[in-house]
This record gives C-alpha cells, structure tokens and sequence, in this order.
C-alpha cells in the first residue's frame, strides 16, 4: 500500500469517530442511544436497512459465487422482496402499537418472560457467531494488505489478530460513542463508500479483459455465466427457483421481521408508514447490489481466461487477490475504505442491537430497575457494547481454520435460528389461543427439527427457516389447549 492508500483508510475511520463522537451528544436516555429518538427519515433508514445487511461476506463472498457459478444466488434477492412485503404488512404493525426498544418484549406481553428471554438469547447467540465469521472475513483483507506492505510478516502469530482488532477496536469505538444515531448515519456514508469502490473496482476489472465490456458480455453469455433462474427442484442445492422465492422469502421474514439489528432501525422511522417504505424500497436496492457484485465475480471469471496466474483462484480468494495485487495507488485505498465500509455497517449495527437486547430483555428485568437512572443505564449499554465487540473478534479469531465460504457459513447461521423465532411471532401474533408452555414446546420442537435437518441432512441452508418456523408453528397448534399448555397473565391483568 502507498502512502495515499493509507491516507485514505485513517481517513475513512476517523470520520467513522467524528460521526460517532458528534451523535452522542445529545443522547440522554436509552430511547435516544438505542433508536436515535424515533426521528430518523425513511431514505436514511433504507440506506441504513441495506447497508447492515451487506457485510464483508456480501463484499468478497458474493464475487466468488458468481465466478464458480452464475447469477442463480440473485433469485434469493427475489425472495427477499416478498419477505420484506410480507413484514410490513404483518410484522410492522406489532412493534408499533406500544413504546419498546427490542423486538422481544413483544413476546413477553404474550408469553411471559420465559419466550421473550429464550427468543432473545437466541438472537444474541446467533448475532455474536454470524457476525464474528464477517469480522474475520474482512479482517483477510487487512492481513494480506500488512504482509504485502512488509509491515509484518506472512508467518507471524499476530498477523491475524492484529487484523482484527484494527477492524473490531475502531467499530466500537463510533458504536460506543453515538449509538444507533451514529450506526445510522455512518451507514450512509459507509454505503457510498463501498458502492463507489465496488462501482470503481468492477470498472477497472473490466478494462483489465481484452476487448473490454463487449468481450465481457460476450464470454460471460457464452459460458452461462448470466443466468439467473434455475427451476430444478432439489432441496440440496441453495440456489434454485424454490430455495431462493421460497425459502428466501421465509429466511428475510425471519432476518429482517424478527431480528432485533432489523427491528431497531424500523423504530427509529418517525413512523410506520415510514418504515414500511424505507423497508420494502431497500428489497429493490439489494437486489440491483447483489447483480453488481455477482458482475464483479463473472468479470473476473472472464479475465481470468487472459491472465492464466489467477486462474487458480477461487471462493472468497478471488476477490481478495485482486483488490491486494492489481488495484493502483489511491484507488486500492478506496476499494479497502469500501470493504471495511461494508464490514464496519454490519458490525456497528450487531453491537448496538446485541447490546440493546441483552440491556432490555436481560439486565432491567433482572435488577427491577427499567425506569430509574437513564444516564447509568447508558453507561451500561456502552460497557455491553464493548462486551460483544470482544466477543465478536473472539469469534474472528477462532474463524481462521475455516476452509468452506464466509457467505454460506454466515447465512446458514442467520436462518438456522431466526426461521424458529418468526415462527414464535407468528404464533403469538396469528393465534391468540396458544399458551406460554405450547409456545415454548414449539421452540424446542423447532430447534430439533432444524439441527436434524442441519446436521443429519444435506438440505440447503435457505430452507432452515422454513423448517424452524413451521415447526414451531404445527408443534405450538398440536400443544395449545392441552394439558402442558397454560395462558400467561402480566401482572396488571391480574
């Protein structure tokens, strides 16, 4: 890297700081640290929406796919649309009809203590582990840049831990600092900066091949790399028609209807409608994002056939390689801002929500003490914040074996857990009949169900969700009005 590369990456993070160092100005209580006091305007929340959900495995993963395969992962964006319809019309609606800061306390009003604290310390589980393998992703790309710069060497003990904790340290630092106000608006910038690099980095990789965009179509057509739909019907594969329209649309119900990370920004919206636009508006922009980075991963498929020393790459390497050898000075700085621009979005926005459903689910209930000394819970959450940053780069760490794709690995965490907490919402909310002990026995009886399919399997990960949430669904309907089952009564109802 050379000395503007450099400028570039301090740069991008000290503004990181600035922004976070300004927007905890003015936060006095948990409502204003948590959801930037509900005001947030709906264009910035469907940035924000897209920002968090593209991750240094969106970053570098996704180009990998394409390059092995073709556009077959764009029909999970598809799904994704109709999950995110689907939310707004049946999920939103929920969260707004009372005052909360997590997503689970909804199932405390329904179930009692005992659903929302399991619902939520599944959340926390599965945020912690997913986001620790996209931490480690990004934080590749940061060792490979010190090895090459000679700034430590390739065999050296820290070099990896050393990586992560200069990605890790500097997203907790403007988390710390200005809470969801400053994971918001950082994601605005952060989406700039990583579409911009992206945009540059696909402009340069295209100009590399001989012939240029025209070779590009050309060859790319010629090997199938442009296609999108595959209508095969095999639950083993995880990019067909079904897995993508089906399982897509039940997994992005889960991630972004029953996840806490998703759920905080919709509550920073002034309003529902607000919401509901930022949200469904933000299906199509993921959409055209996926296309540009699986563009990326064909491009180098096709320049890989006139430069024969990188036709051996393959997976999350591919990427990678050609950021760290082949981008010229300044613009690898940029491209590298936009990576960690992409990794840091999604990093800030798990801190701030792990850290809000662990203050609000586990630690008020616990000390009695909800409304009472707002600047010292504050403090608390920002301690917590620090908590599953450590914990998270725990994870990174502990990562660096993993041989099989980031992306996967990642996405089939989310929708091994989240798919059985859709389906407790959709209990709760669907069928007021069912009892606190049916609903639990469903979460038990979805939990086997998806660690069955999981490891005794070889099911493709975009079915998990559907899997968990039905189970937990039926088995919940087969126990209510049963013996074991038994309604749950807030103390005000009695």
């Amino acid at each position: 890297m050379g000395t503007l590369d450099i400028i570039v990456m301090i740069a991008y993070i000290l503004m990181c700081m600035a922004l976070g160092a300004r927007s905890g100005r003015s936060v006095k209580d948990l409502r204003g640290y948590f959801l930037s006091e509900g005001n947030v305007p709906a264009w910035a929340i469907m940035i924000s929406i897209v920002a968090t959900e593209t991750s240094s495995a969106t970053f570098l993963s996704v180009p990998g796919i394409a390059h092995s395969g073709n556009f077959n992962y764009l029909q999970l964006a598809v799904g994704y649309i109709l999950g995110r319809i689907l939310v707004t019309k049946f999920l939103l609606p929920a969260y707004f009809r009372r005052e909360i800061i997590s997503a689970y306390e909804i199932l405390q009003t329904r179930f009692g203590p005992a659903v929302k604290t399991l619902a939520s310390g599944l959340f926390l589980i599965t945020r912690t582990l997913g986001d620790g393998l996209r931490l480690f992703l990004a934080s590749k790309v940061i060792e490979q840049l010190m090895v090459q710069s000679g700034v430590i060497s390739a065999n050296h003990a820290l070099t990896m831990p050393i990586s992560i904790a200069i990605m890790g340290i500097s997203t907790i630092v403007y988390t710390y600092l200005g809470g969801m106000s400053a994971v918001i608006w950082t994601d605005v910038a952060q989406f700039i900066i990583y579409i911009t690099g992206a945009l540059v980095a696909f402009a340069l990789i295209i100009r590399d091949i001989p012939g240029g965009w025209e070779s590009f179509i050309a060859e790319g057509n010629a090997a199938g790399k442009f296609e999108m739909w595959n209508f095969q019907f095999d639950i083993t594969i995880p990019f067909t028609f079904w897995a993508g329209v089906i399982g897509g649309m039940i997994l992005n119900m889960a991630t972004h209807g029953a996840d806490q990370m998703m759920v905080q920004r919709y509550l920073a919206a002034g309003s529902r409608r607000q919401a509901g636009i930022a949200l469904i508006s933000s299906g199509f922009v993921v959409f055209a994002q996926f296309a540009l980075f699986l563009g990326i991963g064909a491009a180098l498929w096709v320049r890989a056939r006139h430069v024969p020393a990188d036709a051996a790459l393959k997976g999350d390497a591919v990427f990678v390689s050609y950021i760290v050898s082949h981008l010229p000075a300044g613009i690898l700085g940029l491209v590298v801002a936009a990576l960690l621009a992409a990794a840091m979005s999604t990093l800030s926005s798990s801190l701030s929500s792990s850290s809000s459903a662990l203050v609000r689910d586990f630690l008020q209930p616990l000390l009695h003490n909800r409304n009472a000394g707002d600047e010292q819970w504050v403090a608390i959450s920002r301690k917590m914040t620090i908590l599953f940053g450590g914990l998270q780069m725990g994870v990174a760490w502990a990562a660096t074996g993993l041989q099989e794709s980031v992306v996967n690995n990642a996405l089939a965490i989310a929708s091994f857990v989240t798919g059985i907490i859709l389906g407790i919402f959709c209990l709760g909310l669907a069928f007021p009949k069912v009892g606190k002990n049916a609903a639990l026995a469903g979460m038990v009886c979805g939990l086997s169900a998806v660690s069955y399919v999981k490891f005794m399997t070889p099911t493709a990960w975009p079915w998990f969700a559907l899997v968990g949430s039905s189970t937990v669904v039926f088995a919940g309907l087969l126990f209510s009005n049963t013996a074991i089952d038994s309604p749950y009564h807030s103390t005000s109802e009695k």
